[in-house]
């Protein structure tokens, strides 16, 4: 497969994963409730979502008969980990709690950024100016567009601001390091290792943060997709995606990730779509398809 047909690839499994987390923000929202009417905590979303993916994920491992992994490739299955298994999740069901998706919208778009940066300079890439500036001003136009949707003072500071740049580090480092080592392993075994690898400290948790009071049906039902898709699934093509188009370049896909959940907002909830939402949205996928065609200059194959 040539260089110019595996970027295409990549950046359509990149879009495919971005569909599946694109339902994450307002699924999680729905877990935990609001501060009048909260559900489950977000430390338990976090963890039990990370607990049934890995019952999975041990399905899967011995349904493929996947072999352990090789000694050297323990540590990034571990920073893999603490990053997207434990790190984001943890950080972001925290947040929810506190503020609005929109609120947390905002902060988060400055995940692609930060893991093309990531990406970069762990990969030892030399993006043009074209691109970088690209990836700013679509970093730039999700959070003006956040900013304008929100409703007023929704988008003040806010101490759970802390948690969500945390959750952005943590992210965009697992994002990296995933793309890394799936060129060493299949990326399906890449998130399902992780997710094994953090069973001691997730089932634990988990059952520690079991809820004591009774909670709404559709909240298990909204436990049971980020379980399945946004910490399983998703990552299946997600990683599978960076590693075949680079992590620099098909980490701008999730620029149109608060574009998607808005019109999955139409389609489920019938909430309005209108000329703004529009508008932004193909403002950002023209500086996506616009740094795609800007130049990134190689260094080790990621």
């Amino acid at each position: 497969m040539s260089a110019a047909a595996a970027q295409t690839r990549g950046l359509l499994l990149g879009l495919v994963a971005v569909v599946i987390f694109s339902v994450t923000l307002p699924v999680t929202r729905l877990a935990v409730g609001t501060p009048d009417a909260p559900q489950l905590s977000g430390t338990f979303v976090a963890l039990s979502r990370a607990v049934l993916a890995a019952g999975l994920s041990i399905v899967y491992l011995l349904a493929v008969r996947a072999p352990w992994p090789e000694r050297s490739q323990w540590l990034p299955l571990t920073v893999i980990s603490l990053g997207v298994v434990l790190g984001f999740p943890i950080c972001t069901s925290i947040a929810l709690q506190q503020v609005e998706a929109v609120h947390a919208s905002a902060i988060l778009g400055m995940l692609p950024l930060s893991t093309a940066v990531i990406g970069a300079v762990m990969h030892k890439q030399r993006p043009s100016l074209g691109f970088w500036l690209c990836a700013g001003l679509g970093s730039a136009l999700v959070i003006t567009y956040a900013l304008l949707r929100a409703p007023a003072g929704a988008i003040a500071l806010h101490q759970a601001d802390a948690l969500l740049l945390l959750a952005i580090v943590s992210a965009s480092t697992g994002y990296a390091w995933g793309a890394r080592l799936s060129g060493q392993m299949p990326p399906e075994q890449v998130i399902c290792w992780s997710l094994v690898l953090a069973l001691p400290l997730t089932l634990p948790g988990s059952w520690w943060t079991w809820p004591q009071t009774q909670v709404q049906a559709g909240t298990w039902l909204a436990l049971g997709y980020l379980a399945m898709f946004s910490m399983w699934v998703g990552f299946f093509f997600w990683y599978r995606g960076l590693a075949m188009g680079g992590t620099v370049r098909v980490s701008q896909v999730q620029l149109l990730q608060p574009f998607l959940s808005m019109l999955f907002a139409v389609i489920l909830v019938g909430e309005r779509l209108d000329a703004l939402t529009v508008g932004f949205a193909l403002a950002v996928l023209a500086t996506v398809v616009l740094g795609r065609k800007m130049a990134v200059a190689p260094g080790r194959k990621d």
